[in-house]
């Protein structure tokens, strides 16, 4: 992937904008437009094409939500990250049946907001952990029982707990004393197993089928 990921800005908010172009640019991430609404968002999407699209929820004229929909309808092959301070279920529900590859909150520091733009321009699946927990509890009780699947290592029921707590492949690594490499070797055979997608998918699925136990919301968070 040559040259500086490109990316447009969609907020009713011009120092919220402002703030997250900052935070951008300095990563040396190119803000090539920003949006104030959902209708603008979509337009500038379909000029400029960009790479990934920074959505917050509530907007003018079209949500985020709404915005990420139009997109996937319309097979635009555009990342889609939501970045809100809302994380009610039902938004972020929404969201990902929408077709978003991220869900971030505001509340998140600079590092995680520049990490989840790279990972989503690179097709990863990202997740604020601070809402795994709950989004797995709400995905799990408004789904009926999965097909058979092929069974898992030990190793990949490791990973996928810890994926459960909301930690980053980095982490992972760290905690099982494994490759960030390794990690990602072992989420592509849980991925064929299991016939899914994304990590999200995989953690549902898994804890649909008792395979993993998900984390208390107060386990997730840092003490």
């Amino acid at each position: 992937m040559d040259g500086p990921i490109r990316v447009i800005l969609a907020d009713d908010h011009l120092v919220v904008r402002h703030g997250i172009q900052q935070i951008l640019v300095k990563a040396g991430i190119e803000v090539i437009a920003e949006a104030e609404n959902g209708e603008q968002a979509l337009d500038i999407i379909k000029e400029y094409r960009p790479d990934v699209a920074v959505l917050d929820i509530q907007m003018p004229d079209f949500s985020g939500i709404e915005v990420a929909r139009r997109v996937r309808a319309q097979g635009l092959p555009i990342g889609l990250l939501i970045l809100t301070a809302f994380d009610d279920d039902p938004f972020i529900m929404a969201a990902l049946e929408a077709g978003v590859n991220g869900f971030v909150l505001k509340t998140a520091d600079m590092e995680e907001i520049v990490d989840a733009v790279q990972a989503v321009h690179e097709g990863k699946s990202v997740m604020d952990p601070e809402i795994v927990p709950k989004l797995m509890r709400a995905v799990v009780a408004s789904h009926k029982p999965p097909l058979p699947y092929e069974p898992l290592s030990e190793r990949e029921l490791e990973v996928l707990r810890a994926a459960a707590r909301g930690l980053t492949n980095k982490a992972i690594g760290v905690l099982l004393n494994i490759s960030d490499r390794t990690v990602q070797g072992h989420f592509r055979h849980i991925f064929e197993k299991l016939a899914v997608a994304s990590r999200t998918e995989a953690v549902v699925k898994a804890a649909r089928l008792g395979l993993v136990q998900l984390p208390d919301i107060d386990e997730t968070l840092p003490n």
